[in-house]
């Protein structure tokens, strides 16, 4: 018998086991092949607008995907970086033979995780309690608690045009027993869609045609214990190209063959990374659109191109692609597809991403309507860690809204629900200036030290270095600004006035285009590189922070009210049609839930207050 079953071995599948063996749970990885673990079917990246904030909060916790994804990049880049700290982040692109080979070894290495390679074809329930997983050979697997991270695997199609292949992503097997199994325990299925676009022959472009994108020079890194000797040191650049109109006449000319508009797809596909069909169609006003050519790896002679995602016959993808400056002359190694799968309804689950109606049983990952590596494995460990806490009699581990990206998602996920892959973007935080790039580590590492995930040793290194950040923006509020020659110069270079006698360099930061890194420099300061953006966030933007630190309080103070499990909102007298109907089949747990629910509106939110009073007084 196991503690904790993971059945999948993708990205989600990955963090929840490392995390729930580190949480002295016996745990098993059911995967089909070890050589696949973390594998990268789709775009061969890390990170990217919230998604990068996403691994660095999965890092913060004593994950394994920010470190890994720095060890294995081919570029580094700082997204955003000409924009607020809010929205800044980082991408890499990826390795994506050495990523999953490095995530492959993670889980080889990691104690208490034993790999079994063998595909699962139900989850065994009794009394409404999931008490182990069995195998397509009948074997039944005891375990306290399963993980389900089956990404898009379950009762997956491969679609091309008006061809149908049952598969999953890249040939791998599919499985239709598991969503059945899900199904014939009381939960809701639905059919999503996500696709990729061809890989090309990299020798086969011309690269002269196309706008290069270098990496960045001196790059941030996701992991706290990446060091520059640890990371490529020589960066592969990426390139920028357009479509145009004659790549747009082919594609509607040829529409009717493409599987998402002929018919063929029953899934409903991502608004937030279209095929190209599908933006030629809902954006017919453009004319052109972006097209990036990334490298997928050191090993691999193939560029990814991203933007081109197609369901169209082999033969259009080709004529389509050869109207893209740089690709005239292009050999496609592999041609772009549409893949549908099974996904159940998230709003089936409990905030802990544990299923409603069957005890013991999780879900995270694609399973749950989302898309992206990054979004899966932020749900992975939060489900791996919630299993092993059930596992040990402890209360579980649910991150705020104005804690982590990760607790937007869940809380986006388990109270609105999704009807298309879901997509974590910036402006789904209320409170973005909140959870930054730079601070994760602050905002989460002390839970991953408290759940064991991270060690004695790397939590002191995390304390150390926040509290020499600390220390020195409050150092600096006392420190007057030398009025030397190279500081006077300076100020000028930036207009700012240079009068004060007692200006002090804390004071200094403040002004708009003085930067702590050039303070650092004139004078004297002793501050590690690393630390210096996070110093300055803190120093000039003191004023908003403590706004919206104000502001989550607020919103604290509403998750505080707890909602009885057994509240009859039937009973509830006034609550409006379409409110009480919310309220029954998401039962929150807070009035802040209760109050982020699509349909539930403000006046139903004070006749539950009034409700919860009345009940106190009786008791």
């Amino acid at each position: 018998m196991f503690d904790v079953i993971i059945v999948g071995g993708g990205h989600a599948g990955v963090e929840a086991a490392i995390a729930a063996a580190r949480m002295k749970q016996k745990t098993a990885l059911f995967t089909l092949n070890i050589d696949r673990i973390a594998a990268m079917p789709c775009n061969p990246s890390i990170g990217g607008p919230a998604k990068g904030i996403v691994v660095r909060e999965i890092e913060a916790l004593g994950g394994v995907m920010g470190k890994i994804a720095d060890k294995t990049a081919l570029q580094f880049r700082i997204l955003n970086s000409s924009k607020g700290p809010g929205v800044r982040s980082l991408r890499v692109q990826s390795d994506k033979l050495e990523y999953s080979k490095a995530m492959r070894d993670a889980v080889l290495n990691e104690p208490g995780v034993e790999i079994v390679q063998k595909m699962v074809k139900e989850i065994v329930v009794e009394d409404g309690v999931c008490v182990g997983i069995r195998t397509v050979d009948d074997e039944y697997i005891a375990a306290q608690s399963v993980v389900i991270t089956s990404g898009t695997y379950m009762s997956s199609k491969i679609l091309v045009s008006s061809s149908v292949t049952e598969s999953g992503p890249e040939g791998d097997p599919t499985t239709n027993t598991l969503s059945e199994s899900l199904r014939a325990n009381g939960l809701r299925t639905m059919r999503l869609k996500t696709g990729t676009p061809a890989r090309i022959l990299t020798e086969s472009i011309d690269f002269s045609k196309t706008t290069i994108q270098p990496g960045d020079d001196n790059p941030y890194y996701f992991s706290n214990k990446t060091n520059k000797e640890d990371v490529i040191q020589e960066q592969y650049p990426c390139y920028l190209t357009y479509t145009n109109e004659e790549t747009h006449r082919i594609i509607n000319m040829n529409i009717d063959a493409s599987s998402m508009f002929s018919g063929v797809v029953e899934g409903v596909g991502a608004r937030y990374c279209p095929s190209i069909e599908d933006k030629i169609v809902r954006f017919a006003d453009k004319n052109r659109h972006q097209v990036f050519l990334e490298p997928e790896s050191a090993h691999l002679n193939t560029t990814y191109a991203q933007g081109l995602s197609s369901s169209l016959p082999e033969d259009v993808q080709d004529k389509m692609l050869r109207t893209v400056p740089g690709l005239e002359d292009c050999v496609v190694t592999q041609y772009g597809y549409a893949i549908e799968y099974d996904a159940i309804d998230p709003i089936q689950l409990h905030p802990t991403l544990e299923v409603m109606k069957v005890e013991n049983l999780y879900t995270a990952g694609q399973i749950n309507g989302t898309s992206g590596y990054e979004e899966a494995a932020g749900q992975g460990i939060m489900a791996g860690i919630n299993a092993s806490l059930k596992n040990l009699g402890k209360d579980p581990l649910i991150l705020g809204r104005e804690e982590a990206y990760i607790g937007v998602m869940i809380d986006d996920l388990v109270t609105k629900g999704t009807k298309e892959p879901y997509r974590l973007l910036t402006s789904r935080a209320e409170y973005r200036l909140l959870l930054r790039h730079d601070n994760a580590y602050r905002r989460l590492s002390h839970y991953g030290y408290e759940m064991g995930l991270i060690s004695e040793e790397n939590y002191e290194i995390i304390r150390t270095e926040l509290e020499l950040i600390d220390d020195f923006v409050e150092n600096i509020k006392t420190i007057k600004l030398p009025r030397t020659e190279s500081v006077k110069a300076y100020f000028d270079s930036k207009n700012s006035p240079f009068d004060a006698h007692d200006l002090s360099i804390y004071d200094a930061v403040k002004r708009p285009g003085i930067l702590l890194e050039d303070m650092v420099e004139l004078c004297d300061l002793d501050l590690p590189a690393h630390l210096i953006f996070q110093a300055e966030v803190d120093i000039k933007y003191e004023g908003y922070i403590k706004k919206a630190i104000r502001e989550a309080e607020k919103l604290q103070s509403m998750e505080k009210i707890k909602l009885p499990e057994d509240l009859d909102y039937e009973a509830i007298a006034n609550l409006s049609i379409e409110g009480r109907q919310k309220l029954m089949e998401v039962m929150p747990k807070t009035m802040g839930q209760a109050s982020r629910i699509s349909g539930v509106n403000p006046a139903d939110i004070s006749i539950l207050a009034m409700t919860l009073k009345s009940k106190e007084h009786r008791v």
